[in-house]
């Protein structure tokens, strides 16, 4: 177990260090389109775009299990040495990202209007909304494909593209934001703009990659269209859907209560959240890295490797999102100045920060044990830990909801990610048991059958 361990040390460091690279800039981006739109001389277009990005975090969100499949059923089939398989779930994948893309861009004027009709946001506000919107949305299929190519990616331990990809999109990001929005004064409208092409470039990226790949398998209608794998994708897919369905509910139903309370209070919880997204991105370092190995393992049977891996992840998850709080929490005010010239803003900002303490660190648990599932393609466990932890966030929101009380809203939020954790913990408890028991009988037939 020793030599195993020495192997697995540098594979995940690695995996942890360009997945850390490559998930960071995506929050840092959204930090400077943050900064960009907090400086403007109206808190309405930040306000609006933090109403759009709800509505777009459901649309895209939910279909995020593009990624998470993908990348759990191709490392298993790497870890089983079948090549064919790991090509045909990323074909699978797009295929459904296509589809979805198109249906999306077919329906976008009445998703947009049922969106902001269920928002609670003052009339100039909803109209930098819908400006962000109409940009972005155009970017529906770059972004469903992207998850399907990161996935694939992922699951092949193939982490320095995912890099380069998402490098070149938040690259370009940030500089068109600073055009669109600075310098042209396109304001809302600027930022989905940006972020529309940026996903574009990096689907380019991804597809690059892809082509230049000298082992690629090309798809077999039989193979794409197996009833039993598609079964399986199926309801992998629908408890993944469910679990960020929840997830989006959550975090929404969050935003839009802060709306109520004022358009102030929506600023800066969309400011906080924005870094507590920075710290989960750095988290999800091990978590993705995670992902990749834990689904390797699986594949592989290997139980004693998937143990070590659960306790190496939960360390540098947790040592990730400690450094991160103490930063964040510690230093509000020169942190937090950097993000808006509100002096309203930025006093509630400061007196909201110590929640992210218990934001990162019960969040870091819960990011680990993720990407594990996601890795063991254990989409029922994660449904289920998403059922209750939800069901615990509804009794003190619902209390803030009558109070218009911010506090409430908060621990709303701490209780509903503490309890992910937690779940997600009992459940990987017994899913070794189950492991054990099954892969020994399973040797033990193997064993059998080669004899003689």
């Amino acid at each position: 177990m020793a030599t195993d361990e020495a192997r697995i040390l540098p594979r995940f460091l690695r995996l942890t260090a360009l997945n850390v690279l490559a998930s960071v800039v995506t929050p840092l981006a959204g930090l400077a389109d943050t900064a960009m739109l907090g400086h403007l001389d109206d808190v309405r277009y930040i306000s609006g775009v933090s109403l759009a990005v709800v509505i777009f975090n459901y649309i895209y969100w939910s279909f995020y299990f593009l990624r998470m499949a993908t990348t759990g059923e191709t490392a298993q089939a790497v870890g089983r040495n079948d090549a064919g398989e790991a090509h045909h779930a990323l074909y699978r994948s797009l295929a459904l990202a296509a589809g979805v893309a198109a249906l999306l861009l077919i329906l976008q004027r009445p998703i947009r209007d049922f969106g902001f009709g269920l928002l609670s946001g003052a009339p100039d506000v909803e109209a930098a909304g819908r400006e962000y919107f109409d940009a972005r949305i155009w970017s529906a299929p770059a972004t469903l494909m992207s998850y399907a190519f990161i996935g694939w990616f992922m699951g092949r331990e193939e982490a320095r593209t995912i890099l380069a990809a998402t490098m070149t999109a938040n690259i370009s990001n940030i500089a068109l934001n600073y055009v669109f929005i600075v310098k042209f004064g396109w304001a809302a409208h600027g930022s989905g703009l940006s972020t529309a092409i940026s996903e574009y470039l990096m689907l380019g990226v991804c597809v690059v990659a892809f082509l230049s790949k000298s082992g690629r398998i090309a798809p077999t209608l039989a193979q794409l269209l197996d009833a039993e794998r598609l079964r399986r994708l199926f309801a992998l897919n629908r408890d993944l859907l469910l679990r960020t369905f929840i997830l989006l509910v959550v975090f929404s139903t969050f935003t839009n209560l802060n709306s109520k309370i004022g358009v102030a209070q929506l600023a800066a919880a969309s400011i906080i959240m924005r870094f507590y997204e920075l710290g989960a991105y750095l988290v999800d370092g091990a978590a993705i890295a995670s992902e990749s190995l834990a689904g390797v393992f699986r594949g592989e049977r290997r139980l004693d490797r998937l143990q070590y891996l659960i306790r190496l992840s939960f360390s540098v998850g947790i040592s990730a999102a400690l450094a991160f709080a103490i930063v964040a929490v510690g230093f509000p005010e020169p942190v937090f100045g950097l993000m808006t010239s509100q002096p309203a803003v930025l006093a509630l900002c400061i007196e909201y920060s110590i929640w992210l303490a218990p934001l990162l660190l019960f969040g870091a648990v819960a990011f680990v044990y993720d990407g594990l599932m996601i890795g063991l393609t254990e989409g029922r466990a994660l449904r289920n830990a998403m059922i209750i932890s939800g069901l615990l966030f509804i009794p003190p929101t619902l209390y803030a909801a009558i109070t218009h009380s911010s506090f409430w809203l908060w621990v709303g939020v701490s209780v509903f990610i503490a309890a992910r954790g937690l779940t997600l913990f009992v459940s990987m408890q017994i899913l070794m048991r189950v492991y054990k028991r099954e892969w020994r009988v399973a040797d033990s037939l193997t064993a059998l059958s080669s004899k003689p």
